[in-house]
Formats: structure tokens, C-alpha cells, sequence
């Protein structure tokens, strides 16, 4: 979010374990309806592969948030 304090697009990438988070800490900072991404929970135990696979989703979502218009 600090990136588009100062005019940058951006959108943050979360597991959906904290989707909740997100969405209070984007609402208690004045940015209610920030966007972002979410990926499978955890990540931490995804073989490389499946990491990538959802890394690529991933990107592609934020591509796509960042270019509508």
C-alpha cells in the first residue's frame, strides 16, 4: 500500500490464510477495497513446482488488476 501513497499502482499477494488480515489492516489504514492476490496456504511445504504454478496465476491476477481501466 505504500506504493500507491505515493502514485505507484500496486496490489499485494497474500495466502488465503489472511485474507482477513488483509482486509482489516487495508480498512484501519484508509484503504478499504485494496486489492490483492491470493495464493493456497501454506507455502511453505509447495514443491517447486506447484509454487510456481500458483506463482504464475498469481502474476497473471496482478496483471490484470493493474490494467483495468
Amino acid at each position: 500500500m505504500a506504493g500507491e501513497r505515493v502514485g505507484v499502482p500496486s496490489v499485494s499477494i497474500i495466502t488465503e490464510q489472511f485474507v482477513s488480515a488483509a482486509e482489516l489492516m487495508a480498512t484501519v489504514l484508509g484503504a478499504g477495497g485494496y486489492p490483492f492476490v491470493t495464493m493456497p496456504h501454506p507455502i511453505s511445504s509447495a514443491t517447486a513446482e506447484a509454487l510456481a504454478e500458483h506463482a504464475t496465476i498469481a502474476a497473471q491476477q496482478c496483471v490484470d488488476l493493474l490494467t483495468v481501466e
